[in-house]
């Protein structure tokens, strides 16, 4: 059954300041520089909404650097959307809120690198990032949004968690999210210098249960387990072309944002309207329903819960976009996951490969920064 797309996320730019090691954006990012302009922008936002979306989001890169950013934003309110800024708040002003309040905009998550200058300056890329974003989070504030703070966690300061919250509650957050690395792009090259261990997980856990539990319902905090270490798969995207429309900078369209990493032809908008990409292009009905399973999940009883797993990460880790998520215990090639896991044991002396080559020290981020 083909469903509505229920959010419309718009990657408007792949363009960033920051340098992070753990982004997902494709690495071959210098390749695609053929942006979206405003006009076809509101093109698409207008077949999206007549199509049935309701929840609009603008991400990247960093969506900041695009000028038109209010102007999108006050068209997406036009149309009846709810408005979603994701940013890093680097290369956001006083003035910029202000404007982006005036255009409609529902909600700002900002995202931090972690709780102290030091490490938060490395992994931007940037010695004024990191009081960058304490303004600008207290900006937003003002500004009456609710404060939505992200923190990527990852081997280098996941145990920091406590440190984490404590700065979440200075700033008076209403939402704190603490999203685990999961493994796609950048992230998926720095895995083995990024992934945590079993048993830094499970301290981070029992911190984020004593902060629950000291502030209640006053602070929603949400812990995003790694993928890897589960026994099932994610209900990626709620299924393949069900409810996520992800459209990159250049117009490719994606059932989700790293898609495009698979061997198939995806359709673009500049040649196709929304409808027919939702509806009837070959990408988006590669994976839809469960005809395409193989075993185990075509007998599976649990497929319905979370359709097989991410068809990427089945990709990059088998080879095979068809096969069984290896994150399943019931996947016989789920030993590709505890390998990688054992590896987080070891550690890794290769170098972090950052996302914007010209800022990186090619440092080893443990041999440089005190946990």
């Amino acid at each position: 059954m083909k469903t509505a797309p229920f959010w419309l996320l718009a990657e408007l730019t792949y363009r960033c300041p920051l340098q992070c090691p753990y982004c997902s954006n494709p690495i071959e990012i210098a390749q695609i520089n053929n942006e979206l302009d405003t006009e076809t922008w509101f093109r698409v936002m207008r077949e999206a909404r007549q199509l049935g979306a309701v929840q609009l989001g603008f991400s990247g890169g960093e969506p900041l650097v695009r000028e038109d950013l209010p102007e999108l934003v006050a068209e997406g309110r036009r149309l009846g959307y709810y408005t979603n800024l994701i940013t890093s708040g680097v290369g956001m002003t006083a003035d910029k809120v202000a404007n982006l309040k005036a255009a409609g905009l529902d909600h700002i998550q900002v995202s931090f690198q972690a709780s102290s200058a030091e490490l938060n300056n490395f992994f931007a890329g940037s010695d004024k990032a990191f009081a960058q974003k304490i303004a600008m989070a207290k900006e937003i504030k003002r500004h009456g949004y609710p404060m939505v703070l992200n923190f990527v966690l990852h081997r280098q300061n996941v145990d920091q968690v406590a440190q984490i919250l404590d700065l979440s509650m200075e700033l008076q957050a209403d939402y704190v999210e603490l999203a685990n690395t999961q493994y796609y792009g950048w992230a998926f090259h720095n895995r083995q210098q990024l992934l945590p261990t079993r048993e830094q997980l499970q301290k981070a856990e029992a911190v984020v249960a004593q902060y629950r539990e000291k502030f209640g319902a006053r602070r929603k905090i949400i812990f995003v387990v790694p993928d890897y270490y589960e026994t099932r798969p994610k209900r990626c995207m709620n299924g393949w072309g069900n409810i996520f429309l992800t459209i990159t900078p250049d117009g490719t369209a994606l059932p989700c944002h790293s898609a495009r990493q698979l061997p198939f032809e995806f359709p673009n908008v500049r040649h196709h309207n929304i409808g027919y990409i939702w509806r009837d292009s070959p990408g988006f009905n590669q994976f839809r329903g469960n005809e395409w399973m193989r075993e185990p999940c075509r007998s599976c009883p649990e497929k319905e819960k979370d359709f097989g797993g991410c068809r990427c990460q089945a990709f990059m880790l088998t080879g095979d976009a068809a096969n069984t998520d290896p994150v399943c215990d019931k996947s016989p090639l789920h030993h590709t996951i505890t390998e990688v896991i054992d590896k987080a044991y070891i550690g890794d002396a290769t170098p972090l490969l950052f996302r914007n080559m010209q800022n990186s020290k090619n440092l080893i981020a443990s041999d440089h920064i005190s946990s």
